[in-house]
């Protein structure tokens, strides 16, 4: 299947000098647990909700004040929407990553894929195989 028909359309970006606290409230409105940072229209990294807790609230930093760039991680690992969900998860799996932004061949941001697109486009085993991959360095 191609990554198109299983990812999220529409997904956001914003600005690496966004502050936390905006990126913080665009989690919540958009219920999503990660954001996609550019910088001179490239996308340079991605900001996730475990990046504010542990970056931000947890090193006692004032979102207010903080910027996305400062605490997001850097570079960006993503896939194509002409590649396949299978591609994606290999890619998933190796990086250990569980959301991957999709990009069209523009390289524009078009997409997300995250484990819960692919669970719902894939076996059972294939999905349970991928969570049980990206999760391995939680032990």
């Amino acid at each position: 299947m191609e990554i198109s028909k299983a990812m999220h359309e529409n997904a956001d970006w914003v600005s690496a000098d966004t502050l936390v606290s905006e990126i913080a409230q665009m989690m919540k409105k958009g219920d999503i647990g990660a954001v996609p940072i550019g910088k001179d229209d490239k996308l340079v990294g991605m900001i996730t909700d475990r990046d504010i807790a542990l970056r931000v609230v947890a090193a006692g930093r004032d979102p207010e004040k903080t910027t996305a760039e400062d605490v997001m991680t850097k570079g960006i690992v993503y896939c194509r929407t002409t590649e396949t969900v299978e591609d994606a998860i290999h890619l998933m799996d190796q990086k250990k990553i569980r959301r991957l932004p999709v990009l069209d061949d523009k390289k524009r941001l078009v997409g997300m894929l995250s484990l819960g697109d692919v669970a719902h486009s894939v076996s059972r085993d294939l999905s349970g195989e991928l969570l049980q991959a990206v999760s391995d360095h939680h032990r």
